[in-house]
């Protein structure tokens, strides 16, 4: 299974980015998968998950209201639309999944992308 991100880039206080994240070798909606960030100087954080037994998805409080996670099972494609972001929103962009998954736990993602640089600026 591979993991691969798009979508990254520069844009201003305000704006919005869409993340993509292309599962290779699997099927999508058998994996808890979500979305990662690491910030310069902090530890990675997790910032949304889409579990693979019931479709429930999860955002931590920061981002709750501006970032939507989805998936197009018939890509294999996972997505996180990115709005009204933030300087704090820069980061490096991870998707993880874990198959059979219920929860995105950092330490317990089996599969990892590579990530995808976001910078939040004017």
């Amino acid at each position: 299974v591979q993991l691969v991100e798009s979508g990254g880039g520069l844009v201003q206080p305000g704006g919005s980015l869409r993340l993509s994240c292309a599962l290779l070798g699997g099927a999508l909606d058998d994996y808890a998968i979500g979305w990662f960030r690491q910030a310069p100087g902090k530890e990675r954080e997790t910032i949304s998950c889409l579990s693979s037994a019931d479709g429930s998805t999860w955002y931590t409080d920061s981002v709750k209201g501006r970032f939507t996670i989805s998936r197009d099972d018939a890509k294999n494609i996972l997505y996180l639309q990115m709005l009204s972001m933030e300087p704090e929103d820069t980061a490096k962009y991870q998707c993880a999944a874990e198959l059979d998954g219920d929860y995105c736990v950092d330490g317990a993602m089996s599969y990892w992308g590579l990530g995808t640089l976001v910078t939040v600026s004017s």
